[in-house]
């Protein structure tokens, strides 16, 4: 074991705070998540912490079986790194975040692209569950991918692979330095861009979604920035009542990706 994990562990035991150059290994939490990271992504797990006297080997036999080390933790005493009040149902498992990405470029270049191919992009969201949730509705409907900026957008954390359940280790989660600039870049290769606006004239329930699709979901509380729209190919709107406030990012999303699922059934992005 590294130096670098070995303190982190340390740190998790004590119940200290995570130093600076830690940034990068985040705790995620719940017999669902933590198997879905060894049996989907083991490849990120640094390591799977039990509570003492649990009963149940099947995460700890499979974390041996991918050769991922394992460590007791006392009963009642949860790591630091845990939300007081999550449910941790007596696991923990230790990521390495960067490895839960791959790099645009590479990603962009195996990808089959047809008219059944949609990809969703977070424009800057700030609000973990709104990542999480979008992350689940977008595995749930057959996109092929999660692109996420690398600056002013919430990171991958735990709260995000636990409302996700568990999709984050399962469905492409792609990084990128611009969205705009990655957004040239899908146009050329045929994609049609959609930016989520809630002013828009044009109604998800009149889109027929014939080509590669993007989705662009805004920032929760600018929206999309304008630069950023004026590269979408149609911004859409989501009709509701109008006495009702507008709904928010991740509840969007699932309504539209519903929409665009209901045109490409075929469309999967999970085994």
């Amino acid at each position: 074991m590294s130096e670098k994990i070995a303190n982190f562990v340390t740190f998790v035991y004590a119940h200290d705070i995570m130093q600076k150059h830690e940034s990068d290994i985040i705790a995620i939490y719940g017999r669902h998540a933590v198997t879905e990271a060894v049996t989907h992504c083991p490849h990120a797990v640094l390591r799977v912490l039990y509570e003492a006297g649990r009963q149940d080997d099947t995460i700890k036999n499979a974390a041996r079986g991918a050769g991922i080390p394992i460590d007791g933790f006392p009963a009642g005493q949860v790591p630091r790194s845990v939300p007081r009040d999550a449910v941790h149902q007596g696991f923990v498992a230790l990521v390495d975040a960067t490895k839960l990405t791959k790099p645009y470029d590479t990603y962009i270049e195996t990808l089959e692209i047809t008219p059944d191919t949609a990809i969703v992009i977070l424009g800057e969201l700030q609000d973990p569950h709104n990542v999480g949730a979008v992350i689940r509705s977008a595995a749930a409907f057959g996109v092929k991918a999660v692109i996420i900026p690398e600056h002013r957008q919430a990171p991958l954390t735990g709260t995000v692979v636990k409302v996700s359940a568990g999709m984050a280790f399962r469905i492409p989660l792609v990084s990128v330095g611009n969205i705009n600039q990655t957004l040239r870049d899908l146009k050329e290769r045929g994609f049609w861009i959609y930016g989520l606006d809630g002013e828009a004239e044009h109604s998800v329930n009149d889109e027929a979604f014939e080509k590669p699709s993007v989705f662009i979901l805004g920032n929760e509380g600018e929206g999309i920035r304008a630069k950023t729209l004026e590269l979408c190919d149609i911004p859409l709107r989501i009709p509701t009542h109008p006495q009702t406030e507008s709904l928010n990012a991740s509840v969007s999303a699932a309504v539209v990706l519903a929409a665009w699922s209901k045109q490409h059934p075929k469309s999967i992005c999970i085994s």
